[in-house]
């Protein structure tokens, strides 16, 4: 009988701690990448405005866990060229990455923020400027709103190269542009706030990037004409179990491409692949002591360069230029009500005329957006119907005969309204007499 109950608890004891190795599973990874932000340092921020967002930026990299394997932070500035205030990698803890953001002087001149968003991704890739391969980028902007320059093309660039990229407006600017550049879910990752609330999402967006900074799950990032890297959370470890990833052309799904990897292993940057084409990537773990499901993904390839082979475009004539199709260029709110406010803009200078206008409005602290109808010609509404004592962002947008439409975005809040009466208190009848109705 003995050496049967020995094996009986030999076999417990092991199915106990394959249970227990289900359960915990691999140690949660630390967060590591390279972290940018990126301030609007220029002449259309007032001094107040930028030393507040200073101040900011400074309680958000504070608590951060800087040093070598972890964490890097820089802090460049965008102004008429961009302005490194640090590089990666100079500061070992946040509490010194804190001291040189309040210590950054502003830098006045033109906002040209496309410009300083070229310069943010050669800066985000290059080991010169102490960034490192292989690990998540993320870039936070904090801005006016404005910029002197296209922002849609680099700002796409750096999201191809696999960025995250968070979004903070104080209050002006074009929401629907801004939803577009922030990476998605915008919800998530664009935050308009006033300067003087700018504390109120220090928390949340701090852990967003700590997020950010740990893979949830499988992801593609530095994505080129011919290949892009994978990145995982460490769903496995080296004793465990092992992945096999699964690479195939969508348009070709007999020319598959298998790997296996180690359990340890988190990354594998595929390479040799054709431009501008859509792949399928699986990533199955294989693990001994649990069940774990298959991810899987789509990844379009950027297009290829035109070889010394191509055929050139052909020539097209000289159009005379059409004028400008530009939303609107202030948005004044007035008669402001508990529940209703009026809301006027101004149509930009010089612009082609719009077919009409749409006015969308919902409040900041989330809810169901509505949205107004205002015909041609007009160029003011009321909006009806609102909460008391609420703030609303309000977004303003020019349809034009093209097709194409374009937005203003402002902050509008609502009066407080009227507190209740109290109730008027019955006297009490003097004993022997009798009450008169009146």
């Amino acid at each position: 009988m003995l050496p049967w109950t020995a094996l009986g608890l030999a076999l417990s004891l092991r199915l106990a701690l394959a249970r227990s190795g289900a359960e915990s599973g691999p140690p949660a990874s630390a967060p590591r990448g390279d972290l940018m932000f990126l301030l609007d340092s220029s002449a259309s921020v007032s001094h107040y405005e930028f030393s507040r967002v200073r101040e900011f930026v400074g309680q958000l990299v504070a608590p951060l866990p800087l040093g070598t394997g972890a964490l890097r932070a820089s802090l460049v500035h965008v102004g008429t060229r961009p302005y490194t205030e640090f590089p990666f990698g100079q500061h070992s803890s946040g509490e010194a990455a804190q001291d040189a953001v309040r210590a950054s002087v502003q830098r006045m001149g033109d906002t040209h923020t496309g410009l300083a968003l070229a310069y943010a991704k050669e800066q985000l890739f290059a080991e010169a400027a102490g960034a490192r391969p292989g690990v998540p980028k993320v870039l936070v902007w904090v801005t006016d709103g404005g910029s002197s320059d296209p922002v849609g093309p680099p700002m796409q660039e750096l999201k191809d190269l696999g960025v995250t990229v968070f979004i903070v407006s104080t209050g002006r600017g074009n929401f629907l542009e801004l939803s577009a550049a922030a990476s998605a879910p915008a919800k998530k990752h664009l935050h308009f706030v006033d300067v003087d609330d700018l504390h109120i999402i220090v928390q949340e967006l701090r852990g967003s990037i700590l997020d950010a900074m740990r893979p949830q799950q499988l992801r593609a990032t530095e994505i080129t004409s011919s290949g892009f890297r994978l990145a995982w959370p460490p769903l496995l470890t080296a004793d465990s179990g092992y992945y096999v990833l699964e690479l195939i052309p969508s348009a070709q799904p007999g020319a598959a491409r298998r790997q296996q990897l180690p359990g340890n292993a988190t990354d594998w940057t595929w390479a040799g692949l054709d431009p501008d084409t859509d792949y399928d990537v699986g990533l199955v773990p294989e693990s001994n002591v649990r069940l774990l499901r298959p991810q899987q993904l789509r990844v379009r390839t950027r297009p290829g360069e035109a070889g010394p082979g191509a055929v050139p475009a052909p020539t097209q004539l000289a159009a005379l230029p059409a004028p400008e199709e530009a939303g609107p260029e202030r948005i004044v709110i007035s008669h402001a009500r508990p529940r209703s406010l009026r809301v006027s803009w101004a149509p930009a200078l010089g612009a082609a005329a719009a077919l009409g206008y749409h006015v969308q409005f919902g409040p900041l602290g989330g809810g169901a957006a509505q949205r107004v109808e205002v015909p041609a010609g007009r160029n003011c509404t009321t909006l009806q119907g609102l909460a008391p004592g609420t703030a609303y962002l309000v977004t303003v947008t020019a349809a034009f005969r093209s097709g194409r439409e374009s937005a203003l975005s402002a902050k509008a809040c609502t009066a407080d309204g009227p507190r209740p009466r109290p109730r008027p208190v019955p006297r009490a009848s003097t004993p022997g007499t009798a009450s008169r109705e009146p």
